[in-house]
């Protein structure tokens, strides 16, 4: 019989997990836990986009928000002029990817270093926070969409059953969709890394001078998974905006895109998995801080960065695989033997 690699049992488990979680939360939480739960499986989806193209393809990207803000208005604006969500929820996807496309080319293809690439994303994330904001009153308008500055844009009609607009998912459908897209971005990011395009990739990461000296071109392959990157986090930016029914400027800000890298950094920036699990994590500690009036919740983050980043600088699941699992196997195998099995093998 065939046996199965630990790292695929692990994605087999997850899988598991996955699909079990899918069938079972819906009929044991209320209301307001499965709506939770349905924004971390939202954010989830952004948290991956920036674990694909950071963890790797090793591209610095500190303003990852700008495609996950441009998705979620992107949606906004199409739906509420088309009255139907399946052509807005494509070009939520679309619109970013381009945007990811189009500023990847100019980046890599000039050569630009790594820590360049990181203040340019940032600087496009502050730029379109910037004009947004700037956009209250009624003269701001796209068709019949407000984009109503530092308000933002409420009333959001949610996602509906494609070509039926009379047919808007319920709050039970929506988590169901969302995790479902969850799991199908995970094990779609795991295929991909699989083939012939995800090894040249994480090569990229490791050395690009060495990929290229074999032939590759790597500034294409980094194109490719940029605009990919883009695309998944414009995918967050709609189901957020439709979960929320509601988007404001701050979808853009910094403390947006920090709050990624954040993710990234307490469960593995070099794992797919464990941005998921930061992800999670973060999110409900952010939502139990917010319910009190002594600590500040960003106070609480940025030290929670701090503390990784001295002391678990990997992040959890790589400590987990690396040092935790190993040092338990070898404890299992240095484990004494039972007084009976001693016994009869020393009569043996």
């Amino acid at each position: 019989m065939m046996k199965l690699s630990p790292v695929n049992l692990g994605v087999a488990c997850i899988g598991v997990i996955g699909v079990a979680l899918l069938v079972v939360l819906p009929a044991t939480l209320d209301l307001y836990e499965l709506l939770q739960i349905t924004l971390y499986a939202i954010l989830g989806i952004l948290a991956l986009s920036l674990a694909f193209v950071w963890g790797y393809g090793g591209i610095l990207c500190f303003g990852h928000s700008a495609f996950f803000g441009l998705g979620a208005y992107a949606y906004a604006v199409a739906v509420i002029n088309m009255g139907e969500s399946t052509l807005p929820l494509l070009i939520a996807i679309a619109l970013p990817a381009a945007l990811a496309a189009g500023l990847g080319y100019f980046m890599f293809y000039a050569r630009i270093s790594d820590v360049y690439v990181g203040v340019i994303t940032l600087t496009v994330a502050l730029i379109l926070y910037n004009c947004i904001n700037s956009t209250a009153g009624p003269e701001y308008h796209i068709g019949e969409a407000l984009l109503g500055g530092f308000n933002g844009i409420p009333n959001i009609p949610s996602l509906n059953i494609p070509f039926r607009p009379d047919t808007q998912l319920e709050p039970e459908a929506m988590f169901v969709l969302s995790m479902g897209l969850l799991l199908l971005t995970y094990f779609g990011l795991i295929a991909l890394l699989a083939t012939r395009f995800g090894r040249v990739l994480v090569a990229i990461r490791e050395n690009e001078q060495r990929v290229e000296f074999l032939g590759y071109d790597a500034r294409l392959h980094k194109l490719v998974a940029f605009a990919i990157g883009g695309g998944l986090a414009g995918l967050a930016g709609c189901l957020f905006a439709a979960w929320g029914n509601y988007v404001s400027p701050t979808a853009f800000s910094v403390v947006q895109s920090a709050q990624i890298i954040i993710w990234l950094m307490v469960g593995g920036a070099g794992t797919l998995i464990g941005p998921v699990i930061g992800c999670f994590a973060i999110s409900w500690l952010t939502l139990k801080i917010g319910t009190q009036q002594i600590v500040n919740a960003n106070v609480v983050l940025g030290a929670i960065l701090l503390v990784f980043v001295l002391l678990v600088p990997k992040g959890i699941v790589p400590l987990l695989s690396e040092r935790l699992l190993p040092w338990l196997v070898s404890h299992r195998r240095l484990a004494p033997l039972p007084r009976n099995a001693a016994t009869q093998e020393s009569k043996a």
